[in-house]
């Protein structure tokens, strides 16, 4: 069953200063979860960022949320794992 991956200002923002070659990662991971977030068990934050889901893709991390009844997933934050929660 597949979702529909929105991005918000921020995610865009986050995304065009990656290295293409991450980019490239982390879009093909995104529409892998958009494919798979029914099978796989979301990991979940803490704090600030409860409610929300993260998705590793090597040293850079997704934060989103997913509405499951509307099949959307909302990408809110990228970055690297040393940064992304200093936000």
């Amino acid at each position: 069953m597949k979702y529909k991956a929105d991005f918000t200002p921020q995610a865009l923002d986050d995304l065009s200063k990656l290295d293409r070659g991450i980019a490239e990662r982390v879009i093909k991971r995104v529409e892998w979860l958009s494919q798979n977030i029914e099978v796989i068990n979301p990991q979940a934050l803490k704090g600030k960022f409860q409610g929300m889901f993260k998705l590793v893709v090597g040293d850079w991390r997704v934060v989103y949320t997913a509405d499951f009844s509307n099949k959307l997933i909302t990408i809110h934050l990228i970055g690297h794992r040393k940064e992304i929660y200093k936000v």
